[in-house]
């Protein structure tokens, strides 16, 4: 690939040259009169192949150039390259050897730490040899960077897909067009869940984020719709990675699948459907438009072109054709809340109000300030979710906390005291203390030898 570009390089060059002097070799020029025009040449300014800035030609290289063409045509203005170019002149066999065994061995290294620490063992003199001699040394070899990271041992990569629909899901984000609404810029997210099997779109809809909080709620859409799945498979984005999907994954009995990173041919059947919404829908989408009229040309593109046309991956089939064959896995309403209800541990301030996720929440039971509550919210209550205590079997409410409310509100009271049980018990020290006779009371020997004295005259 170098060698062809280098000889794309030297004809264009060649070309450059012969349109300097081409106006030169048609015209009959009497004696002096070739000098005067090399010389009026020279004074011109040329932009070379590949150059940034213009520059002139002196009379006896443009006098070269102009013999070399009458000599040899086309083919005697190509700038010939060094004989000993690449070859590294100033290092020896044995210092090759050396450098190429040590890029073998550590590939990681970069050339000016093997320079740096080669000159600092005594084993090459300092400035001798530069970074770029070294590098064409090691890409003359295939040990450059680029070379080694395409020879790494992979494993074979293999056409696959699962046996039946709903067994595998895959869900993914794409990035689509910026969107511009009452005059500023939002940023549009597509998330969407497919089936392996069938290339079903499950569900598919826009959003401005890609947090963990929607792609959950995308889950749970295509959950009431199509059942559960057997796995889910996804990349490692931090919105996939979070602990109410992993603990909503478990709870579903669905077995959480993460791909490879760096790997994104591993994930080609959504990358393929992503290419086939930007080229059908995406690219067509207004300047001006709002999320809701996004998610309309999603559904419009999904259900009446997307699941109707035949897929060449499913034998000429129809995703809607394929998928319809399975047998959906139920979930009830009861599961998937409790699936989706996160748990944490918060310890209730002397105020009685609750931090979470940066907002501030208060209870109305003031006997709970400075315990630890377990705190709970579920997904499926709204956006944002409404948190609760649960405390001894009981559901406690919590308010999100207004200072400047509670300022004007009258102090609730602390609740109600823990409830006694049975008669009350008696409980009287001083009582105890006056019915004690003095004969069982304990005298200690101080006292005693302080009785046998007048305490009044301490001499």
């Amino acid at each position: 690939m170098q060698k062809t570009e280098e000889m794309e390089h030297a004809q264009q060059v060649a070309l450059f040259r012969s349109e300097i002097i081409g106006a030169l070799l048609h015209r009959e020029l009497g004696r002096g009169q070739l000098a005067q025009e090399l010389f009026t040449l020279s004074q011109q300014r040329f932009r070379p192949p590949g150059a940034v800035r213009t520059r002139t030609f002196s009379v006896p290289t443009l006098q070269r150039w102009l013999y070399a063409y009458k000599h040899k045509g086309l083919l005697g203005l190509r700038p010939q390259p060094r004989k000993d170019r690449g070859r590294g002149r100033h290092l020896t066999p044995a210092l090759k050897t050396l450098l190429c065994d040590i890029r073998r061995e550590h590939p990681e290294a970069s050339v000016p730490l093997i320079l740096r620490t080669l000159e600092r063992d005594g084993r090459l003199d300092k400035g001798s040899v530069s970074c770029a001699t070294v590098r064409r040394l090691l890409g003359e070899q295939g040990l450059d960077r680029t070379s080694l990271s395409t020879q790494a041992p992979s494993h074979t990569r293999l056409r696959w897909e699962t046996s039946a629909p709903n067994a595998l899901w895959h869900a993914d984000v794409c990035y689509g067009p910026t969107l511009q609404i009452a005059g500023a810029p939002h940023p549009l997210r597509i998330h969407a869940l497919l089936d392996d099997c069938s290339r079903f779109i499950l569900c598919i809809a826009a959003f401005d984020t890609e947090r963990e909080e929607e792609m959950l709620r995308l889950v749970v859409r295509a959950l009431r719709a199509h059942g559960r799945p057997m796995a889910l498979y996804l990349d490692n984005g931090p919105t996939y990675t979070g602990d109410l999907l992993r603990i909503a994954c478990s709870r579903l009995d669905i077995t959480l699948l993460h791909a490879k990173p760096y790997d994104p041919q591993a994930r080609g059947k959504m990358e393929r459907f992503w290419r086939t919404l930007r080229e059908g829908c995406l690219a067509f989408l207004p300047a001006i438009a709002t999320f809701p009229q996004v998610q309309e040309r999603l559904d419009t593109f999904v259900h009446k072109h997307y699941h109707l046309s035949p897929h060449a991956a499913l034998l000429g089939q129809c995703p809607k054709q394929v998928f319809t064959q399975a047998e959906p896995l139920p979930v009830d309403e009861a599961t998937l809340r409790e699936a989706l209800t996160h748990r944490q541990r918060r310890r209730v301030r002397c105020d009685t109000t609750v931090s979470l996720d940066g907002k501030l929440f208060e209870l109305d039971q003031g006997f709970l300030a400075g315990r630890v509550v377990t705190v709970a919210s579920c997904l499926l209550d709204g956006a944002p979710p409404v948190p609760w205590v649960e405390w001894e079997g009981q559901r406690l409410v919590l308010h999100p906390c207004d200072p400047k409310l509670n300022a004007h509100r009258k102090r609730p009271p602390s609740g109600a005291p823990p409830p006694r049980t049975g008669a009350q018990v008696p409980f009287d020290p001083h009582t105890a203390l006056s019915h004690t006779s003095d004969i069982d009371a304990p005298v200690s020997t101080e006292d005693a030898h302080d009785d046998d004295h007048d305490l009044s005259d301490p001499f």
